[in-house]
This record gives C-alpha cells, structure tokens and sequence, in this order.
C-alpha cells in the first residue's frame, strides 16, 4: 500500500561546518537531536514513509551519533538519505556505508564556490570521488549535485561549473543520459547522477511577497521534523515560522489534521498560498 509521504525530512542537527553565499542558515538556537527525539521521529513517521531525508538545515555528517540514526532506522525498516557539503566525507566515509540503511548520498558540489574555501577544488572533489567509488560497489546512489545556475531574475554563484563537470565526467565517463526526471538530470553510470538546477530565494519573511497563486509539495510528498521535534509543512522553513506542533507534544496523526495543516493543504489545492511566508517562497515558484 502507497504511504501517505514520498519522504520525511528528520533534521538530526541545524549546525553547519560551512557558511554558503546561497544558504540563509538559522537564528534557531544550535541543536544536535537527541537519540530519544529520534526514536519517537521514527515511530511518528514510519506509517507515512519508507524513506527519511536526514536534513533540512545543518550539516548531518557533523552529528556524533549519525551511525547510530542509520541503525535505529534500520531496524524499523526505513531507508536513508542525507544531503552533505562533502567536505567531512573522507572521515565519515567508511562508518557511513557499513549502514545497510544507507540508500543515497546527495553531494551539494555547489557549496564549494559558495564559500571562501581554502581547499583545492581538485582535493575536494577526490574525497568524494573516492567515496562514490565505494558507494557504487555497495550499491548506495550517489547525486552531485550544481544547483547553482542561473535563474530568470537571479545569477548563481557558478563560475566554476565548466570546470567541475569537467573533472566529473573525466572521472565517471562522458556518455551520460538523460533521466526520466528531465534534462536537468544526467545518469553518468549505474547509481551515479549529476543534477542541475537554477538558484533559488528561501522563504524569507521579510521579502515582498510574490503573491498568493502559489503550488507547493509540502503537506503532499513531504513534511519535515526539525532537530528540536517541530514539525513544518516543507523542507524550506529553516526557522521553523509555519510550526504545526510537536512530536514530543503530541501524535504526528494529530498535528497533520489540525487546522493550520490542513489549511495550508486545502490552499495549495486551489494553488494559493494560505501562509504569508508560503508567498516569499522562490522555490515554490518552480511548480
């Protein structure tokens, strides 16, 4: 039987190693979850998903207890898929892909440009080449990812595009394919993925508002869990604005019939934005 959610996103921690141009961070007090917040997440979310995202904000890699997360998750039957920097992989590496849990690793190659990095590009990309090599052995998917082009009303921090697809395709093969999911998407070899996608505004509260004629996936393919237990309609709201309660407070059953939740749902229904901070959305946009 199809579950209700395509994916949850649990953020296990909102702490970054990493300060990109791109990312708006958080002005949420720094937070690693605890091993119980995460077991009651589990249990929450099982009914509604087989996959959990281990991200929203923050850096997972950085948490100390992120290859016990992958266990928990293992023996409740749920797969794992995270979003990483890359630039702890060389020593998280190895612990990462003995989790028989782990089932893809999203590469944000992007983040590299968007800082004032003082590592080589080339010794950068070798860690996480090396680990996609393994990954593949194992058969966890590997996505690197550019979200960086440029936009129709925005330019992306990309200078160094030609450049990286270059050194992947020299080390994964030139003859790449098209995917289902569109062009901006190529399968370089079996579980191996290079993904495009234009820069984007986050939601911001104090940006002009976009108007009210608005679609978005929240509430339909996804909610997310922030580290503190919060639960949000969508993988965009880094401070937690459009709360809908607590899974420490109260069951997920629960918080997803209340009527902010349902609200927000019916409104994208008619593709309009019930929540005020869902109309400075740049990603909802893309729908």
């Amino acid at each position: 039987m199809q579950k209700p959610f395509r994916k949850v996103y649990i953020e296990i921690t909102n702490v970054c190693n990493l300060n990109c141009s791109f990312c708006p961070g958080t002005r949420r007090e720094p937070c690693f979850m605890r091993p119980e917040v995460f077991a009651r997440a589990l249990g929450q979310v099982r009914p509604y998903t087989d996959y959990i995202y281990l991200h929203l904000m923050g850096e997972p890699l950085l948490h100390p207890q992120l290859i016990q997360f992958l266990d928990m998750a293992e023996r409740v039957g749920l797969r794992v898929n995270l979003t990483t920097n890359g630039t702890l992989i060389a020593k998280a590496g190895d612990s990462l892909l003995l989790a028989p849990a782990l089932r893809k690793v999203g590469f944000s190659l992007h983040s590299y440009e968007a800082n004032r990095y003082d590592r080589r590009l080339e010794d950068y990309l070798a860690d996480i080449f090396a680990f996609v090599d393994r990954a593949k052995e194992r058969g966890v998917i590997c996505e690197l990812r550019l979200w960086n082009q440029d936009a129709s009303d925005r330019t992306g921090a990309n200078a160094l595009n030609e450049t990286v697809v270059r050194m992947v395709k020299d080390r994964f093969g030139t003859e790449t394919e098209r995917c289902r999911r569109g062009s901006e998407s190529l399968r370089l070899q079996e579980g191996v993925y290079l993904e495009f996608a234009p820069v984007f505004d986050w939601p911001d509260g104090e940006a002009a508002p976009g108007g009210r004629e608005v679609f978005c996936l929240g509430l339909r393919d996804h909610i997310g869990i922030l580290a503190d237990g919060t639960v949000v309609p969508c993988c965009m709201d880094a401070e937690g604005s459009l709360a809908l309660g607590n899974i420490l407070d109260e069951p997920l059953a629960e918080i997803l019939q209340k009527p902010r939740a349902r609200g927000i749902y019916e409104g994208f229904s008619a593709r309009t934005a019930i929540e005020p901070l869902c109309r400075r959305c740049g990603y909802a946009r893309r729908f």
